[in-house]
């Protein structure tokens, strides 16, 4: 019996030493629904949270290798859990990886022993990329925080990955997702570089003018408010798009010391990137609600422009995407909202007031990150903003301003007064005045 006892003993042991189990981390750390655990070898594994319940499968969809770290869990009854891939929406079941389109992904065991995860893979896993090593990567170890390895799980990879994206709502989907992400845990994500595409991606159906073609409406009608949303969300997702590219586009720029950028500014912009996709979604919802849909009416790409001019200049694009046309866009908003208000429209009035206050905070992080690399670089900041903004702005920039909107994103008068044409600077019409020092009254109900 003692024989038998320690033969028991010596084959649980052979295999459990067999087995390939490895703690991943204490279950405090997988709040999550989906959590990518990174392998040396690139066999990246996702492991799923749902209801207390843990299980593991190869990150990567054996159809085209989406990411399934990115995907959405969804309940079919009766205890089934399925995995739906983000780009082409198969789905696999977490317990057996069986997908209904017949495709097979690997799962692994795990369970949970006192409050730590443990998964049974061939591969060490971590919670971080491993680092690049001359066993890896040749040219040795680099310690750039816009470091290629994990291109395929960088920042710059989703970036081009959305850019790409035609529909605008998986465009907002992705967009969530690489936020969440990028945010809840810091560091974990390079930066990497990605070359973005020429244009964004766009649906065949969408008709597409010029932009003085474009009807907008007035507001006074529902069809005309729905024209107004309308060319509004359209506006939105080519922000979406501007987000995006300036993280790709300028991931290794470098200030005139070699110095990279610091990685707060790519956060900022994720944000950025956040708040446009948002806005984005509250606008075709209310298009929704008013009997229409994104895409009845024609669009335009003329925002696009700006970012095909300033591709090759980082200041430039600062300058013109956020401190000019987003600047605008506070300088319109008041006239904009009163149009619904005047209609009762509460609750568009209320999807605008959203998107006003987050557009502050993007005009705001436009001028934080242009003054930075103008400090930086022993530029004044004022005459290299007025240079860029002549060189690459058409005219002039026409009041009235919403002074108070601008102010708030810490853009005084000095930025933008001496790019208004020297007439307008002194005339006034009864009624008029050449700025909106406060728009509060605009914007009562």
């Amino acid at each position: 019996m003692d024989q038998f006892g320690e033969d028991l003993v010596a084959a649980l042991r052979d295999v459990v030493e067999a087995a390939n189990w490895q703690c991943v981390g204490p279950t405090t750390r997988f709040s999550s629904p989906c959590t990518k655990l990174f392998s040396e070898d690139g066999d990246h594994v996702v492991l799923i949270h749902q209801d207390g319940l843990y299980r593991a499968m190869d990150a990567s969809c054996p159809h085209e290798g989406g990411p399934l770290e990115l995907g959405d869990i969804e309940d079919l009854g009766d205890g089934k859990l399925v995995l739906v891939c983000p780009w082409h929406h198969f789905d696999f079941c977490v317990e057996t990886g069986v997908s209904s389109t017949g495709l097979q992904n690997n799962v692994y065991d795990v369970r949970v022993v006192r409050g730590d995860v443990f998964v049974n893979a061939p591969n060490a896993l971590s919670l971080a990329p491993f680092p690049v090593t001359s066993a890896t990567c040749t040219g040795g170890v680099s310690s750039d925080v816009h470091s290629e390895s994990s291109a395929e799980d960088s920042l710059c990879f989703w970036a081009a990955k959305i850019l790409s994206t035609p529909d605008p709502m998986e465009k907002v989907d992705l967009t969530f997702k690489v936020q969440e992400r990028w945010d809840s845990a810091p560091g974990a994500m390079e930066v990497g570089r990605t070359a973005p595409p020429q244009q964004p991606s766009r649906k065949e159906d969408l008709t597409v003018l010029q932009p003085g073609k474009i009807k907008r409406g007035k507001g006074g009608t529902q069809a005309s408010r729905v024209a107004l949303l309308h060319s509004l969300a359209n506006i939105e997702q080519w922000a979406i798009d501007l987000s995006w590219d300036v993280i790709a586009r300028f991931s290794a720029f470098r200030l005139q010391n070699g110095e990279p950028l610091p990685r707060q500014f790519f956060t900022d912009f994720v944000k950025v990137a956040g708040d446009e996709a948002k806005h984005y979604q509250l606008l075709e919802k209310r298009i929704t609600e008013l009997g229409s849909y994104f895409g009845a009416l024609p669009v335009h790409n003329g925002l696009w422009q700006s970012a095909t001019d300033t591709a090759d200049d980082l200041l430039a694009r600062l300058a013109i995407v956020h401190m000019v046309h987003e600047a605008r866009g506070l300088d319109v908003h008041p006239q904009t909202l009163s149009r619904f208000a005047a209609q009762s429209d509460r609750a568009s009035v209320e999807v605008l007031e959203v998107i006003y206050r987050d557009e502050i905070t993007h005009v705001a992080a436009g001028l934080t990150w242009f003054t930075y690399i103008c400090a930086q670089e022993g530029r004044d900041c004022l005459s290299t903003f007025h240079g860029l903004v002549k060189k690459h702005f058409k005219g002039y920039l026409k009041p009235p301003f919403n002074t108070e909107g601008r102010k708030t994103a810490g853009m005084t008068e000095e930025w933008y007064i001496p790019l208004v044409k020297p007439s307008s600077q002194q005339e006034k019409q009864p009624g008029k005045p050449s700025v909106l020092t406060n728009c509060s009254d605009a914007t009562a109900l």
